[in-house]
């Protein structure tokens, strides 16, 4: 995913989800709101994040709950987008063809960010 962890990041998560086809990959960590949003512009997103609630995605509430995460997808008032690197000609991330982005608040100016990559 190529995705450098904030400074000042907390509950930092990871994972890979080696499945025959191909892997999926899965981070998640508590930042600012801001620095999620720059953390999602450097993804270059296909379109700007949007609320929705509970999520309809079908990557990213498989292996969460491994990691003793609730789910993007059953939160309410998710904002989300995705990206696609060789869309965007992204070539940091040349070896991921997609990636799920999820914004959900945590407290305060905090939020909880989940990020699938496949």
């Amino acid at each position: 995913m190529k995705v450098q962890i904030p400074r000042g990041a907390t509950e930092v998560k990871g994972a890979v989800r080696v499945q025959p086809q191909e892997n999926v990959y899965l981070l998640s960590f508590v930042t600012t709101e801001r620095t999620a949003q720059e953390i999602t512009e450097d993804l270059h997103p296909d379109y700007p994040l949007a609320a929705e609630g509970p999520s309809s995605s079908s990557l990213s509430g498989q292996g969460f709950e491994h990691l003793d995460l609730t789910p993007p997808q059953e939160l309410t008032n998710v904002r989300t987008t995705s990206a696609c690197p060789p869309c965007s000609g992204d070539s940091r991330r040349r070896h991921v063809q997609a990636v799920e982005i999820h914004i959900a608040a945590a407290s305060g100016d905090r939020v909880r960010v989940y990020l699938t990559a496949y």
